[in-house]
Formats: structure tokens, sequence, C-alpha cells
């Protein structure tokens, strides 16, 4: 079981989920992207729950290794979708540079001056 520490809370997830949400945080840092991601976790009272977190560019996520007398949550599904998001973001390369709202403008509309 893993401890997950962001924006400031910590919550328990499965050892393998905690690394895939990593391994696919660090994917979006490198392509300076974005997106919401559920994943079980589990409650205070030791009940599974559903989390969803936003990870960005600028994600601060701790994992820790903890004892748990709580059972691991698995989930092999996730496991495999995040990596292969992880994988895919890094073959695509950085995010292409998003052209500036008035050079858009500008070649719309040549007769404006901007």
């Amino acid at each position: 079981m893993d401890k997950i520490t962001y924006a400031g809370e910590s919550f328990l997830t499965g050892s393998a989920i905690a690394h895939a949400l990593l391994d696919y945080a660090q994917a979006l840092a490198q392509t300076a992207s974005s997106a919401m991601v559920p994943i079980p976790t589990v409650d205070g009272a030791g009940q599974r729950v559903q989390s969803e977190i936003l990870l960005g560019p600028a994600s601060q996520i701790l994992s820790t290794t903890v004892s748990s007398e709580v059972a691991e949550v698995e989930d092999a599904d996730l496991v495999a979708r995040l990596s292969e998001a992880a994988n895919r973001l890094r073959l695509d390369g950085p995010a292409a540079p998003r052209p500036q709202l008035e050079d858009a403008a500008a070649e719309e509309w040549p007769e404006y001056e901007f």
C-alpha cells in the first residue's frame, strides 16, 4: 500500500496504482498537459472510495510505501490505462506551442492591425 500526499492531503491506494499515477504525472509534466484521474483510495475508516486527482505540469505528488491493515487496493485495468496513457504522451512528444491569439487573428483578418 502507498500513501499519496497531494495538495496538503494524504490518502492510501495500492502500490501499483500509486506508481502508475506518478508515471502518468511525469509524462503529463513532460508534455505540459493536465488530466483528471479517478483512482480508488481508502478513507480514514478503511473503506474503499473513489478520489479524483487533477494532475498537471506543476503537480507536486509524494508516494510513500506504508504498512496497513487494510487490504491492498488493486485495479489492473486502471494501472494499464495509466501506463498506456503515459507511454502515448511520451511517444507523441512535448505539446506543440500554441499560437498566440493575435497571430491567429492576424492570419484570419489580414486587413486589421493587431
